[in-house]
C-alpha cells in the first residue's frame, strides 16, 4: 500500500479560502462536478452557489422571525421553525433533508421550492431531533435522530443513550439500531458493508454490519473510544482515511485506516475549550459555556465535505459561520452517490 499522503501533508492557513456570503447556519454541504454547492439554510430551505459565486436560495416563504432568530431560539430550543440540519439529493435533485427544528424528515423539491413532510412520527411517537439523511445504492434512505429530549442541549449532560438510526424503504419506516450517544452524520464504506455513524454525545465513531435487508450488526467503536471533542460530520477519502469536524472544539481530524488520529486543523480557543471539556466530563455543559468555543474559520465547525471535478477541494460546513473555508488536499474524497 502507497504511503498515507496526509502523514507527509501539512495544511496551512494560507492555503485556505472561502466561498459564500451572508449564509445562514450553513451546517451541511453537497458538492457536484461543476463547482456548484447546495448548502443548508437556516431560512428554511437550501442555498445554491454555483461556480462563479452567485448564490439563490431555494425555500418557501421566509418569514422575518426565520430571518432575525436568537442563539437561543436557533441554536439552543431549536423547536417550532424550520431548520434545515442533513441533507441528501435525489436522482431527480431534490433534496431529503432532516429538519432540526421541526423535528421531522422531509423532501424539497427543487423547481418549485415546495417542502413535502414524509414523517414526522414513528410507530405514533415524534421522531425527536432528526440530523442527518442518507440515500443507499437501493434508493433506502437512512436517517439518524441525535435526542428525544427537548431541548436537546439536555442530552450532552444526560447518561441517558436515546440516539438511533433509521431506514425508510418500501415497507415504511423502522428502527435499525438504538442506543447511540448523539446520533449525528452516517457515511457508508465503498461497497456498503459498514454503516459507519458519529456519537456526538458519546464523542466517539462507530459502525455497523449492513445486511441486505437492513439489519445492522457486530456494532463496534471505529478510533478512539473517546475523541477529544464532539465529532459532528465526517467524510472517507480514497486511502481510507476518516475526515471528522470536532464542533465545539473546531478542530479537522482524520481517523487513518490504521485508526490513529492525525490532526488537520486546529482552529480551537484553547481556554475556552479547556472550560468546555471541564464541564463535559462533570455533565454540568450549558449552552453559554458552548457557545464560547469556537473557532474562526467555521465557527461550530460541523461537516466536511470532498468536492472539486478531482474532489480534491474540501469545504467545511458550520453552524455558526456566514461563509465556507476551503482548500486543496492531497488525496480525493470518496465518491458519493450524487456524484454524476
Amino acid at each position: 500500500m502507497q504511503p498515507n499522503p496526509l502523514k507527509s501533508w501539512t495544511l496551512s492557513l494560507d492555503d485556505i479560502q472561502f466561498v459564500g456570503q451572508d449564509l445562514q447556519r450553513p451546517e451541511c454541504i453537497i458538492a457536484q462536478p461543476d463547482d456548484s454547492l447546495w448548502v443548508a439554510d437556516a431560512r428554511g430551505g437550501v442555498m445554491h452557489i454555483d461556480a462563479q459565486g452567485q448564490q439563490t436560495l431555494i425555500a418557501p416563504e421566509v418569514s422575518a422571525a426565520d430571518e432575525d432568530a436568537s442563539f437561543e431560539d436557533r441554536y439552543v430550543k431549536a423547536q417550532g421553525a424550520s431548520l434545515p440540519n442533513g441533507m441528501a439529493m435525489t436522482d431527480e435533485g431534490d433534496f431529503i433533508i432532516c429538519n432540526w427544528g421541526l423535528d421531522r424528515i422531509e423532501k424539497l423539491h427543487k423547481n418549485t421550492a415546495q417542502v413535502e413532510v414524509l414523517y414526522d412520527q414513528l410507530d405514533g411517537q415524534p421522531l425527536g431531533k432528526t440530523n442527518f439523511p442518507l440515500i443507499d445504492s437501493k434508493g433506502r434512505i437512512w436517517f439518524t435522530v441525535t435526542t428525544t429530549m427537548q431541548p436537546w442541549t439536555e442530552s450532552i449532560n444526560s447518561t441517558e443513550l436515546d440516539g438511533y438510526i433509521g431506514v425508510i424503504d418500501e415497507h415504511g419506516i423502522r428502527v435499525v439500531a438504538e442506543q447511540l450517544g448523539g446520533a449525528n452524520e452516517i457515511r457508508f464504506d465503498d461497497k456498503e458493508e459498514w454503516l459507519y455513524v458519529v456519537e456526538s454525545n458519546a464523542r466517539r465513531i462507530s459502525r455497523f454490519r449492513v445486511a441486505d435487508d437492513a439489519t445492522l450488526s457486530a456494532r463496534e467503536v471505529y478510533g478512539p473510544e473517546e475523541l477529544e471533542g464532539f465529532p459532528d460530520g465526517f467524510a472517507f477519502d480514497v486511502y481510507g482515511n476518516l475526515w471528522v469536524t470536532l464542533v465545539m472544539v473546531d478542530k479537522l481530524i482524520a481517523i487513518t485506516p490504521e485508526r490513529e488520529v492525525v490532526t488537520i486543523l486546529d482552529d480551537s480557543h484553547p481556554e475556552a475549550n479547556a472550560r468546555l471539556n471541564q464541564h463535559y466530563k462533570s455533565k454540568t455543559l450549558t449552552p453559554e459555556i458552548m457557545q464560547a468555543s469556537r473557532g474562526k474559520l467555521a465557527p461550530w465547525m460541523a461537516s466536511i465535505t470532498f468536492g472539486g471535478a478531482d474532489l480534491k477541494t474540501v469545504y467545511l460546513g458550520s453552524l455558526q459561520g456566514t461563509r465556507i473555508p476551503f482548500f486543496r488536499s492531497p488525496v480525493a474524497g470518496q465518491k458519493l452517490r450524487h456524484w454524476k
